[in-house]
């Protein structure tokens, strides 16, 4: 049998989109998963009539008009807005910190009297440093929004986060915090937002049609000593250390874990995303997740919802990698990796875990995207 161009490790954003691009250029790929199902982190499961984002939320958001469109062009996206809320001990505030933020906070109605009150707190703080730079995550917050926004909206969300005090945290993780001085409650500022209509799992199917796919594999003990038999060249997108059979150390991730469960209710938050943001509750947030995909009265069409509860916690072995840890041992780690990849022939390295850092959807395709404009 004539081998194929490529072998895909890996079918989350990155492999599927390689595959249609490669596709494109009349190449053939073989994709494999280890997972029982396609479609990565993205993938949903139909719950109640409800497509439940099984590993956390995902919102597509871009300013590259071309990558909007090449999305679009697999599935219509819908309307969807992120606009997220935030409950500290009952009481709600808008996100990203706002003018209606503000005014939830301190009664403030112009953008005047909260950037005074915003700037004598950041004063504050700064006074206390006495001429030095903040050397953790609370020092650098509290310079950069003062003590209310940081004790009610940062500070305890930040440590479920990452399971650390923020004293004990670096303060580059949050070098800048965006204050919008206008009452705009659109957590991100690209001009494209939406979720694609039916699901993620439309935009996977849609990226894969045509291509041989196989699920269930597991690369390292059916492909890893073989590949070079099967395909010419391979496409890997698991974790970095893993490919190197972790010879120079480990790298460190943070993970999530979810209670889903279903709410005999049509409605039972009135939004897609509210963080909990103190200790009180154990969970960073909890998704509803018709609200991706249901607006108005659709809600209320279905009588029942699919509610998850969020956890952020320390990755063990078995759990799913998500979140590469931003330290310095894990970025000089991670760097070592990467120079290891160089001398890989033929070796396509991709995605979250294939180069360790951090990814929205929207770039991971236009990286792939660029790979096949550059060929």
């Amino acid at each position: 049998m004539e081998k194929f161009n490529y072998l895909i490790v890996g079918s989350g954003l990155f492999g599927s989109t390689f595959a249609y691009c490669a596709k494109q250029a009349g190449a053939r790929s073989l994709v494999i998963d280890k997972r029982p199902q396609l479609g990565g982190n993205v993938y949903c499961e139909n719950t109640e009539g409800i497509n439940v984002h099984k590993y956390g939320a995902h919102i597509f958001h871009t300013n590259n008009k071309q990558v909007w469109d090449f999305v679009n062009s697999i599935v219509e996206f819908n309307r969807y807005t992120n606009s997220p809320v935030a409950n500290y001990k009952g009481k709600l505030y808008n996100l990203p910190f706002n003018m209606n933020t503000f005014y939830q906070m301190w009664g403030t109605r112009t953008p005047a009297e909260a950037e005074a009150k915003i700037a004598e707190q950041k004063a504050e703080a700064i006074a206390t440093l006495n001429g030095r730079e903040p050397s953790n995550l609370e020092e650098q917050a509290l310079t950069l929004v003062g003590k209310d926004i940081f004790e009610k909206l940062i500070k305890d969300y930040t440590e479920k986060q990452w399971g650390r005090d923020c004293k004990n945290l670096p303060a580059f993780i949050i070098k800048r915090l965006p204050i919008r001085m206008v009452y705009d409650n659109n957590y991100f500022n690209d001009k494209y937002q939406g979720i694609p209509i039916g699901g993620y799992n439309k935009l996977i199917e849609g990226l894969l049609k045509g291509i041989e796919t196989h699920t269930g594999v597991d690369f390292f003990t059916e492909y890893k000593d073989n590949w070079r038999d099967i395909a010419d060249k391979l496409v890997y997108t698991g974790a970095i250390d893993e490919y190197f059979g972790y010879k120079l150390g480990k790298l460190d991730w943070r993970t999530v874990s979810f209670k889903t469960r279903i709410e005999d209710t049509p409605n039972y938050q009135g939004n897609a995303v509210v963080n909990y943001t103190s200790h009180d509750q154990p969970y960073t947030r909890i998704i509803e997740h018709k609200h991706f995909e249901m607006f108005g009265q659709s809600v209320y069409d279905n009588p029942k919802t699919v509610i998850s509860e969020e956890y952020s916690t320390e990755y063990k072995e078995e759990m799913e990698p998500y979140y590469p840890i931003n330290d310095k041992r894990n970025n000089e780690l991670a760097e070592k990796y990467r120079q290891l990849t160089t001398y890989e022939k033929d070796v396509i390295f991709g995605g979250r875990l294939g180069q360790y850092k951090y990814f929205d959807m929207a770039p991971v395709i236009e990286q792939v995207m660029e790979m096949f404009e550059k060929k």
